[in-house]
């Protein structure tokens, strides 16, 4: 397995806004989102504890990656805890954890990511080109 990887943020916003924000489908659609034409985002959560998290994501709905969140902990507005499973369009799939937190800095947040468990460096380092992207678009959003 290759090591972590972590992404940190400050959002001008509280934790709860920027929690609350998270956890919408209105906010994943912005996480996962593109400005291509044609860009698909599905986000279905029911949020509790075992429950799961759905997410398509890709340029086209034959191409699309997926990812199933098993949520392992909410800790309402500080921190999430995640079983994920993507299923990428080849139909291969890779596991891996993820933890999200927010961390009240003044009147802003420090968001945080960190996954680990990835198969590869590659793989992490796939995912990791991808989180400045998203979380620009997340706190765009807010």
């Amino acid at each position: 397995m290759s090591g972590e990887l972590r992404y940190e943020r400050l959002v001008q916003a509280s934790p709860e806004r920027v929690f609350d924000l998270f956890t919408s489908p209105a906010g994943q659609r912005e996480f996962y989102g593109n400005d291509a034409p044609g860009w698909v985002v599905d986000s279905r959560c029911e949020l509790r504890v075992g429950g799961t998290w759905e997410i398509a994501f890709g340029p086209s709905p034959e191409e699309l990656y997926r990812h199933l969140h098993v949520f392992e902990a909410i800790e309402r507005p500080s921190r999430l805890l995640l079983a994920t499973t993507e299923t990428r369009p080849d139909g291969s799939r890779l596991a891996f954890s993820t933890e999200v937190t927010f961390a009240p800095r003044g009147g802003a947040t420090l968001l945080t990511m960190l996954q680990w468990g990835f198969p590869s460096r590659e793989l992490r380092d796939e995912h990791g080109r991808g989180l400045p992207h998203a979380f620009d678009r997340l706190e765009r959003a807010l």
